[in-house]
């Protein structure tokens, strides 16, 4: 036994109160008799003991317990005297959202949730290169950066969003962030106070209603359909921002048409009001031509662009990007630097090699490709096993689409997903997305979000006859 274990049994034993508040230890040679190791293992143990607290030594006496340890202990070990701690309004308010929880280790045959991407599309190859690149680029000294990011990077974006989005921007507009979620953090930060209101599409990405709703402001849904945001139903409401995805909306598909494009921003004017443009998939385009972003038709003056790279390279890489109103551009800049100072550097230098080389848009035109194919045996394999049964929105574009059934009530919908997991399918609901103040606007059918960029062709088509033999099984417990 070595002078750890007998150090860390001697503390359990402090804090158990095994000794009570006025016990004496062993002296050092009976206790290493007892023990059978030398006097010299058990000093170094007591010694420890002694530098952090839990005895006292006297000299010619054996050590004593400290009686205020004691009483710690006792207290930690029955819990009592334990009061929850007090947290500020915002933390309260996190504390009250629903915990992430993600279950993991159930060995699906398919899981069609949202969000997850392919390993395997991936640019292995390209992004080791220019890492090594990033890496051979020595600085002269290693110091804090730009808070708005890498300059490099931020040319190479200006000029992939003037490509791609026909979105124009200086380099000084643009903000690098640790992915879409702390850009949406940023935006709450600098726009919100308690007690303000802001617009959000309902059903909506519920991240962004829970960030926006910690700031203690209170979301205002708005109804979507297949042209995005209802526009109309703006007359009269007072926010200080909305929160829209105009390109695709999440999670029902909508392209918001150019008109209610032009309602959006002259709703913002009117108000002094700031929109957020999430344009979180804008790539992946089938069967619709890009529309221009809201961006470029308010001028940039009242409208914060979100993007990433979390739906074409990878979530785990945490890199996303503003491009702010040129008057909110200090503002924004000295929030990311109070933040975090700014995102990692050598990730930022080896993506803008990559997007300078070509070779960032030659992956994203062969991840369009590939999620395609992905996305057409999904929409064929449904339409084999369900036929006229449900209805698929959001097809166009994206990396998943929402699929109603409508000969199966929503009361089923715990049912079927267990149903479903039991046989080695993840399936997910679209209800937690929408407001949880509004029971109307639901469907009163099953409704699922289901993602198909993280799964081969194979799996996309296993999976959907697996859920097949799901519903069959639930439809009898109607």
């Amino acid at each position: 036994m070595g002078a750890r274990q007998i150090y860390e049994a001697l503390r359990d034993q402090i804090l158990a109160g095994t000794f009570g508040k006025d016990g004496r230890l062993p002296s050092s040679r009976s206790l290493a008799l007892e023990l059978g190791v030398s006097r010299t293992t058990v000093t170094v143990a007591y010694e420890q003991l002694l530098t952090e607290g839990f005895i006292e030594v006297r000299q010619g006496a054996r050590p004593q317990v400290v009686p205020v340890v004691v009483d710690q202990g006792r207290r930690k070990a029955s819990g009592r005297g334990l009061r929850p701690i007090r947290l500020s309004s915002f933390g309260e308010r996190v504390r009250a959202t629903p915990p992430w929880h993600r279950r993991e280790g159930d060995n699906l045959i398919a899981d069609f949730r949202y969000g997850d991407l392919s390993p395997g599309d991936f640019p292995t190859v390209a992004w080791k290169r220019a890492m090594s690149a990033a890496m051979a680029q020595r600085p002269e000294r290693l110091s804090y950066g730009d808070p708005r990011g890498s300059r490099r990077l931020r040319l190479a974006l200006q000029g992939y969003l003037w490509r791609s989005r026909t979105l124009h921007c200086e380099p000084e507009q643009i903000v690098i962030v640790n992915g879409s979620q702390q850009g949406l953090d940023l935006c709450a930060r600098l726009i919100l106070d308690p007690g303000d209101r802001f617009v959000i599409e309902n059903p909506c990405y519920a991240m962004a209603r829970q960030i926006f709703a910690g700031t203690g402001a209170m979301p205002v849904p708005v109804t979507v359909d297949g042209n995005g945001l209802r526009t109309d139903l703006l007359a009269g409401i007072e926010a200080r921002m909305a929160y829209v995805t105009p390109s695709h909306q999440f999670p029902l598909g909508g392209v918001m048409s150019v008109t209610r494009r032009n309602q959006l921003i002259e709703w913002a004017r009117q108000r002094d009001a700031l929109v957020i443009e999430d344009d979180y998939d804008s790539e992946y385009r089938y069967d619709i031509n890009p529309v221009p972003p809201l961006h470029g038709l308010a001028d940039g003056g009242n409208v914060v662009y979100l993007g990433t790279v979390s739906k074409t390279l990878s979530p785990t890489l945490r890199i996303g990007y503003l491009v702010v109103p040129p008057g909110l551009q200090d503002a924004f800049a000295t929030a990311k630097r109070l933040t975090d100072r700014h995102s990692p550097m050598l990730e930022q230098e080896a993506l803008a090699l990559l997007i300078e080389s070509g070779a960032y848009e030659q992956h994203v035109r062969r991840a369009r490709r590939l999620n395609g194919e992905r996305r057409q045996t999904l929409l064929n394999v449904l339409r084999l096993r369900f036929g006229d049964r449900i209805t698929v929105e959001g097809a166009d574009a994206g990396l998943h689409v929402v699929v109603r059934f409508t000969d199966l009530p929503r009361s089923l919908e715990p049912a079927l997903i267990e149903r479903a997991r039991l046989a080695g399918v993840g399936v997910h609901s679209t209800s937690p997305l929408y407001d949880p103040g509004d029971g109307g606007i639901r469907a009163d059918h099953v409704s699922l979000i289901m993602g198909y960029s993280a799964l081969d062709t194979r799996r996309i088509e296993r999976g959907v006859h697996l859920l097949a033999e799901a519903v069959g099984q639930v439809q009898g417990l109607a």
